[in-house]
């Protein structure tokens, strides 16, 4: 039998102050401090999958920086230039000898390792393959074998782009495919069972509400 393939993975995550402006989070919870919950909640369930020294998070956010440093993944300053710039400096980091290559994106709240382990084990089988988000039609996790690099094209619509260079896949991974672009989705996700960061100021959210009233 062969050995398992080895993982290395790309966790690009956005600035919190300019993150996820599309959703807007119940009051009294402020966008920036969700959306570095939702990325925190993200790495903690990848580095329960993976060793955290094969985790490369590319970000310019200070406190998730520092969260991933003390969880001892890789970490990069987000090179500004937009994301499928970010992603490139990340795999540059993360390209080793025998390693098969991913990047995963930082807003999957719901995540469990389980599905992490399960949805890059649906894609060691292809050379290059990308999974879409719950949607369809953005991306969650682009993948390539040893040797092979992926070709980050995100963006709106970014799973036909990818789609056009690797193996598209629909697993049927909830936690894997929701991700967090708006108030929808992150109901969405809240019904699968969000990690302990959101969880948290979510409820304190909640708390907020019901006082309030």
């Amino acid at each position: 039998m062969s050995d398992p393939l080895r993982w290395r993975l790309v966790v690009p995550v956005k600035e919190a102050r300019i993150a996820k402006s599309r959703l807007q989070p119940p009051a009294p919870l402020s966008r920036p401090d969700l959306a570095r919950a939702i990325a925190l909640d993200t790495l903690e369930a990848v580095c329960r999958a993976l060793p955290s020294s094969d985790v490369v998070t590319v970000t310019s956010d200070q406190e998730v920086g520092a969260a991933a440093a003390a969880l001892g993944c890789v970490v990069l300053t987000d090179p500004g230039t937009g994301l499928n710039d970010a992603v490139r400096a990340g795999l540059r980091v993360a390209a080793a000898p025998g390693r098969a290559v991913g990047v995963l994106l930082g807003d999957l709240p719901a995540l469990s390792e389980e599905e992490l382990l399960a949805g890059l084990a649906a894609c060691a089988v292809h050379e290059r393959a990308v999974v879409p988000d719950a949607e369809g039609t953005g991306t969650v996790l682009l993948t390539a074998a040893p040797g092979v690099l992926p070709r980050p094209r995100f963006g709106q619509g970014s799973a036909a782009r990818h789609a056009e260079q690797a193996t598209l896949l629909a697993p049927d991974l909830p936690r894997l495919r929701q991700d967090v672009d708006d108030l929808a989705a992150l109901t969405a996700a809240a019904q699968l069972g969000v990690g302990p960061h959101t969880a948290r100021v979510l409820a304190e959210a909640a708390a907020h509400q019901g006082r309030a009233n």
